[in-house]
């Protein structure tokens, strides 16, 4: 039976460390810059932004300080504002001149590429293609999709070209309710697709789209991220627009109570996270992320706190508030909790008893003490930690994977503490995580044996190539975020700078292959288009960080109130 077809065809009008860089002031210093207010600020286009460090008063900066913190604080930006250069071009936020990269840059053939990848539907941009590289091996490279156009969209938001993001979130909203059917099984209505492409028929002249939900994948995976994307993005526009009108429409607001509907609804489950299976997300073969990963987990709670501030509060929209609320307390909890690992809590499981059948266990996903890898060990920095790749009854994936640990960032699934020591690990372990080329999409790579058997010996993710360890300049703009957050802009900077000296030179690789970096993708495209707009979106974090607001949420105080403190391997 073929797979079946779906189609809009309605009418439209309309190991290294920086202590060798050129720092403004010690990391730790930094690092305790409170970037809440960056958050909290709206941000209507077209307006004065936020003003400059130098410029704020040292009483918003003072809040719940100690004096000996207040007093590193005001020696710390006394030193900042000697580095003060004059404000941007686009905005009244200053930015420290060691900071700032050459102004020999490639901005200008980025969003020449960018622009080439448009796509448009009757006369009207709708997205941005996969890649642009002309290849007799199409596959699926020319369509739009969803979890690709996110940078794209932040790109062009920070750039103040709005319209193109408000016109693909109401095309992939329309096609979500289109009805989906997969070898005569129907998928939940809340299902977004994973991409879509624009059809012209040359006989009637009529162009249409047609998506894809997972029915011409390498597995047959529906896509959990995407209506988590989806979420997330509409909060984007919104907060940089500062134009509520569309998350309000009825469309948007049935479309998320859809998307919630799916992820919120009652099972078997004990734990609050979400059971997925292999294939789900951006790795979309099977690495061994089945049960409960990480991107997925940060996604969720990330697209259940916009979701929060994006339904209207009517009869309908509470339910789902109150729903909310609860879950996200529930997960926060058991993240920080049984996936955070730093160098007390791997000791700790290192001496844990097993077969543990009390409510008092301390074990509590009975997890073999001898099933350590032996590279976490060394790996594993005295200062420094990460949320771990999945967590399954007697299981544990202790693989570092770069999207989630950076939206655990951005979300506040991470506390402060933590954030702080994701950064830490990062900087120790700059050789493996960064190297030639930013960054590491999971590490360490799978070898040998456990290579055939968990990605049945997948031709595509051999050891230390594409998702499998492989290098993905897409993840700068994760870790620039995640960076100018956490108050630790330097790592960004030279994120950046490696990478500003191959990417234009290398057209724009898809990812880059090796156990740093050196190499371009065996398979990888060229001209990838979220390559080139996750350079654009770190960059111009970078030069202006107050766009880290359209993206990044501020702490919520309700959420870590409750917490249980794991370790405080981040403190002297």
């Amino acid at each position: 039976m073929s797979s079946p077809t779906w189609v809009d065809s309605s009418h439209h009008n309309s190991n290294g460390n920086l202590k060798g860089l050129d720092t403004l002031c010690p990391v730790a210093e930094i690092g305790e810059f409170d970037f809440s207010k960056v958050l909290d600020k709206p941000r209507p286009l077209n307006i004065e932004r936020q003003r400059s460090c130098d410029e704020r008063s040292m009483s918003e900066l003072s809040i719940g300080l100690s004096p000996r913190q207040l007093a590193m604080k005001i020696d710390i930006f006394s030193r900042l504002g000697d580095h003060l250069d004059s404000p941007m071009q686009k905005s009244g936020l200053n930015t420290p001149r060691s900071l700032l990269l050459d102004s020999h840059s490639i901005m200008p053939e980025a969003w020449e590429a960018l622009r080439r990848s448009l796509v448009h539907f009757r006369g009207e941009p709708v997205g941005t293609i996969a890649a642009m590289e002309d290849s007799d091996e199409q596959l699926n490279y020319d369509q739009v999709f969803v979890r690709d156009f996110v940078p794209s969209a932040l790109a062009f938001l920070m750039h103040g070209e709005p319209e193109i993001v408000k016109n693909f979130l109401l095309k992939t909203l329309r096609l979500q309710s289109w009805e989906k059917k997969i070898d005569r099984f129907q998928l939940a209505e809340g299902v977004m697709p994973a991409s879509f492409k624009v059809f012209h028929d040359p006989v009637t002249n009529r162009e249409t789209l047609i998506a894809d939900f997972g029915e011409s994948a390498i597995g047959r995976v529906a896509p959990v991220d995407s209506g988590f994307w989806w979420i997330i993005l509409l909060r984007a526009y919104t907060k940089s627009t500062g134009d509520s009108s569309l998350a309000e429409q009825p469309e948007c607001q049935k479309g998320m109570r859809l998307i919630l509907s799916l992820c919120l609804s009652e099972g078997f489950d004990t734990f609050p996270t979400l059971l997925c299976a292999d294939g789900c997300c951006m790795i979309d073969r099977r690495m061994g992320v089945y049960g409960y990963p990480i991107e997925i987990q940060a996604l969720f709670f990330m697209a259940l706190r916009c979701a929060l501030r994006l339904l209207k509060p009517d009869a309908e929209g509470k339910e789902f508030m109150e729903r909310i609320s609860k879950r996200l307390h529930a997960l926060s909890y058991h993240m920080r909790s049984h996936f955070w690992l730093d160098l007390k809590q791997l000791n700790d499981i290192y001496r844990f008893k097993t077969e543990e059948y009390s409510h008092t266990a301390v074990n509590k996903f009975n997890v073999i003490p001898d099933s350590l890898p032996d590279w976490i060990f060394d790996f594993m920095p005295h200062f420094g930690g990460y949320f771990i790749g999945n967590v399954s009854p007697a299981r544990m994936d202790f693989r570092w994977f770069c999207l989630g640990n950076c939206i655990a960032i951005l979300s506040c699934l991470a506390t402060p503490e933590q954030s702080v020591a994701i950064m830490d690990l990062i900087e120790s372990r700059w050789d493996e995580l960064i190297g030639e080329m930013p960054v590491k999409v999971c590490y360490p790579a799978l070898e040998t044996h456990e290579w055939r058997i968990i990605t049945g010996c997948d031709p595509k993710n051999t050891r230390w190539s594409y998702h499998n360890g492989g290098s993905w300049p897409v993840m700068l703009w994760f870790l620039s975020a995640a960076a100018i957050k956490t108050g630790r802009p330097q790592i960004a900077k030279r994120a950046l700078q490696i990478a500003e000296a191959r990417l234009l030179k290398d057209n724009w690789p898809e990812y880059y292959d090796g156990t740093n970096g050196r190499y371009i993708g065996k398979q990888a495209r060229k001209c990838q288009t979220w390559s080139i707009a996750g350079y654009l979106v770190a960059r111009m974090m970078l030069d202006d960080p107050s766009h880290l607001g359209i993206i990044a949420l501020e702490e919520d105080r309700q959420l870590t109130q409750p917490l249980h403190k794991r370790s405080n391997s981040w403190t002297l």
